[in-house]
């Protein structure tokens, strides 16, 4: 029988992993987290050491399927490849373990049911995006400076020989760069 090793990510430093630790941690025989990268990243050190690490009669485990797998092909690119070296995959939130058949079968439809559901609220959010600017909202960071903020800060530079952008920068509590994008 072999190793059964969980991988879970979040995308950011301000998600919580502890809901996939308490669902993995009863599962596994040791867990894999990485913190900060989304699943479309190009790099993934943490998921990429662990696939190179897993030998034959081992189990990947992960919470669900959008914890490990940017895309349905990308999961199911790698489950082709996991069990070409003899590793299986089980995934928590499903209860699905392709060490059968079965299991495989679910699997391939779960991945394109997933990435169709990613697909389906990136469209929404970029309708919504668009229904907003069309209302005229502001879409973004607040700006740093008012126009009020702008037009001083371009008085004091063309009047004032002491007055540096440094200065003025630190003075509105933002950066230089800030202050020039601003300024033009």
């Amino acid at each position: 029988m072999g190793r059964k090793i969980g991988y879970l990510r979040v995308s950011t430093g301000e998600q919580c992993p502890d809901r996939q630790i308490d669902g993995l941690d009863s599962e596994c025989d040791e867990l894999r987290i990485e913190q900060g990268v989304s699943a479309s990243a190009k790099s993934r050190p943490v998921f990429e050491r662990l696939l190179a690490d897993l030998k034959s009669g081992d189990t990947l485990v992960v919470w669900d399927l959008d914890r490990a797998f940017r895309s349905s092909l990308d999961a199911i690119t790698v489950a082709k490849t996991l069990s070409q070296r003899e590793i299986h995959l089980y995934i928590v939130t499903l209860h699905m373990d392709t060490s059968t058949p079965a299991g495989r079968f679910v699997y391939t439809l779960l991945a394109a049911l997933a990435e169709f559901e990613r697909d389906t609220l990136r469209e929404r959010t970029k309708q919504g995006l668009e229904a907003a600017r069309k209302r005229g909202k502001t879409l973004g960071r607040p700006r740093k400076l008012s126009d009020k903020d702008v037009t001083y800060a371009r008085y004091l530079l063309e009047h004032e020989p002491s007055t540096t952008i440094a200065g003025l920068a630190r003075s509105y509590g933002c950066s230089r760069h800030t202050l020039i994008r601003a300024l033009a």
